[in-house]
């Protein structure tokens, strides 16, 4: 499974994968229908990035006059501060510099800044790159990133898999407009959900038809079948996802949803058509809902629904009122399960939701409850 990739990639410390300029361009081109100017007279950061390699920086140094912005600055890590270690060898580009450091190269990270034409070719590009070796390693909590950090405007970036919670935390210390990938796993997070319930970050526009494909330098690792690409380098992960503060057009389409008699005799989901009721939780005043799709249009009480429900949420539309792990959960009023039901499902939690079924309890994977907006 391809999430078992990111777990791994996670315990590896193997932060090195590399985004896909197509999906990078699909991404930022949805802020920009919603808002043409959206990066006009902007400074962009892309923090956790490596210049010579990156996407994101070739992305927005060629559209730099297109999108308007006033600077683009981005940052790398050194190669001796990684936990993953690999044969690390300097480009030709650092080693064809005046200021090349062969020390330097190796414990420095690296800052590129973009703001005025240097060539003399009256365009802002790629080509008018300039770079400094950094006083530190790069990393984005140190003082010298921070400073960067607090300098810009939008912050855009595919942060390390391994530091996600934390840099998260550092995105919303600052303030700023931000849009970086992560895993769909993170929305159940203590850190992260709070922001989502709250409308402080929601999902991106998102990748093509759900599938995420990333370049990566590391050796091979034990990757299911159909997920690694020998012949591209590509590693395909379909539980990864964009998050952002930054408004886009899709975040306010509203589902188009049918009513519970119509899910009834229509639905495409075995488990709801032909049913007479939707199953109602033992815990919680609320029903299960195990798709988007089969959300009725005409029921104003609670639901639980899956995760992949935040792709597609329309705050107009819905409002979130909680998720239903652990402490989450018990924070919400979800009663303990009778302590007789754990011989019949040992998989049972108190701070879970479980519904009977055959007289037998129940429990559906990860949910967050939801309720129509009058």
């Amino acid at each position: 499974m391809a999430n078992t990739n990111l777990a791994n990639a996670k315990t590896a410390k193997n932060d090195e994968f590399y985004t896909q300029y197509a999906d990078i361009q699909k991404e930022i081109n949805a802020y920009l229908d919603y808002n043409p100017d959206v990066f006009r007279d902007k400074t962009v950061l892309l923090p956790c990035d490596d210049p010579e390699w990156s996407n994101f920086t070739k992305f927005f140094a060629q559209n730099f006059q297109l999108f308007g912005l006033k600077k683009l600055i981005s940052t790398s890590y050194a190669p001796e501060s990684k936990k993953y270690k690999m044969p690390y060898q300097p480009t030709l580009f650092e080693t064809s510099q005046p200021h090349f450091n062969a020390d330097k190269t190796k414990t420095n990270g690296k800052i590129f800044v973009l703001e005025q034409d240097i060539t003399g070719d009256n365009r802002i590009d790629i080509n008018d790159l300039e770079w400094q070796y950094l006083e530190g390693d790069g990393d984005f909590r140190s003082k010298e990133v921070k400073a960067l950090r607090d300098e810009a405007d939008i912050i855009i970036t595919n942060p390390p898999f391994s530091l996600f919670r934390e840099f998260v935390t550092w995105l919303m210390d600052s303030g700023k407009q931000f849009v970086i990938i992560g895993s769909m796993n993170a929305v159940s997070y203590k850190e992260i959900f709070p922001l989502i319930k709250d409308n402080k970050m929601w999902m991106g526009n998102g990748f093509q038809n759900g599938n995420a494909y990333f370049r990566v330098e590391a050796p091979r690792v034990s990757y299911a079948d159909g997920v690694f690409d020998e012949s591209t380098n590509l590693v395909k992960f379909r539980n990864c996802c964009w998050y952002t503060n930054i408004d886009h057009g899709r975040r306010h389409q509203p589902l188009k949803l049918m009513t519970m008699a119509e899910n009834f005799k229509h639905s495409k989901h075995k488990e709801i058509r032909g049913r007479k009721d939707y199953i109602h939780y033992e815990n919680y005043d609320a029903i299960e809902v195990p798709y988007t799709d089969a959300i009725p249009s005409d029921f104003d009480g609670a639901m639980g629904v899956p995760l992949t429900f935040l792709d597609k949420y329309c705050p107009e539309q819905f409002e979130i009122i909680g998720q239903t792990q652990g402490d989450s959960g018990k924070e919400l009023g979800l009663k303990p399960f009778p302590r007789e039901l754990k011989k019949l499902n040992p998989s049972l939690r108190d701070g879970q939701l479980y519904y009977m079924e055959d007289s037998i309890p129940q429990k559906p994977y990860a949910r967050i409850l939801i309720r129509k907006k009058q």
